[in-house]
């Protein structure tokens, strides 16, 4: 009995000294170890938990399960309602994984964390305790988000690339399909950009593309609107659930702007400052509307803006 209860010690002793930050639970929920670890992660102290179910307080700023939770309660299935990103083993009694941000309000900072958890078990099979382990990946997501940011963004202007582009509107065309609802595309031109590009030189050229960029990108008002650069000069803006008359006072919107802006373009016929030319389509796509035809309705909506004298909106009302 005394030997049971040395390593019985031994093993909490052991577990409060981890390096990993790591804490446990007995079969009714309550807070067994914190350790040192845990702390210095938390800012919360074993004192301050040690007794209590209050050990989301740690990581949320209002009361929710943590992994520890699910695992003690069997809630396998609930997993992925609370946790951006989990695996299971075959067994699910070997354990548990999974990440997710934490508000971390004690610390007052805001961390990705990689949490695992398993039960232990007596000899008789039955549960004594859960172990949660945590591990701060905050950086390393901070690294992978900004990675996925530049592989979405034109490297140039900030605004969507084009495949970033091409990904939205083929889901946007799914969506208003199956909602029956209009899209609208718009393409715009620089006026004489070429004219630009070879008197002021290709680095003031560059620098024109950034604010024509910025400002077109100040026009995305809602949420699920899409500024991006299709290409060179040529700039677009996905528009879901808008009709004719809304992308034309979008596009009327983009092409004002530019004009204010007021930049000197002594290579532009057509006024001597920076121009912008908006062609768009507005339809509820069916079943054999694909990307490349709604792509080539604006642009065929764009060359009748250029040919109309450029500095001009034309928006294709589709059927």
């Amino acid at each position: 009995m005394k030997q049971d209860s040395s390593e019985h010690q031994f093993a909490i002793r052991l577990m409060e000294h981890l390096v990993v930050p790591t804490f446990v639970l007995d079969p009714s929920g309550k807070v067994i170890i914190w350790n040192k670890a845990c702390e210095r992660l938390t800012n919360v102290m074993a004192r301050e938990v040690i007794g209590t179910r209050d050990h989301w307080r740690a990581f949320y700023e209002e009361p929710r399960v943590c992994l520890a939770d699910l695992v003690r309660e069997g809630r396998m299935d609930a997993i992925e309602e609370h946790y951006s990103a989990a695996s299971l083993k075959k067994d699910v009694y070997d354990g548990v994984r999974a990440e997710n941000w934490c508000v971390m309000p004690c610390a007052e900072k805001r961390l990705y964390l990689a949490i695992n958890c398993g039960p232990i078990f007596d000899d008789d099979g039955n549960m004594i305790a859960i172990v949660e382990t945590l591990r701060d990946m905050t950086e390393q997501k901070r690294a992978e988000q900004a990675l996925q940011s530049l592989a979405h963004k034109d490297g140039l202007t900030g605004l969507a690339n084009r495949r970033s582009f091409d990904i939205s509107l083929e889901a946007d065309i799914l969506h208003a399909r199956r909602e029956n609802e209009p899209l609208s595309l718009l393409l715009c031109d620089v006026d004489h950009f070429k004219g630009y590009n070879d008197g002021y030189g290709h680095q003031q050229g560059d620098e024109c593309l950034k604010r024509i960029a910025e400002t077109i990108g100040k026009q995305a008002y809602r949420a699920n609107d899409l500024a991006a650069r299709y290409g060179g000069e040529e700039f677009a803006m996905i528009i879901p659930n808008s009709d004719s008359e809304g992308a034309k006072r979008v596009a009327e919107r983009i092409r004002q702007s530019i004009y204010d802006l007021n930049l000197e373009h002594k290579y532009n016929p057509g006024g001597q400052r920076v121009t912008i030319s908006v062609g768009g389509i507005s339809l509820v796509p069916d079943e054999k509307c694909e990307a490349a035809q709604i792509i080539e309705r604006a642009d065929q909506a764009l060359y009748r803006a250029k040919q109309q004298g450029r500095n001009q909106v034309c928006i294709d009302p589709h059927p």
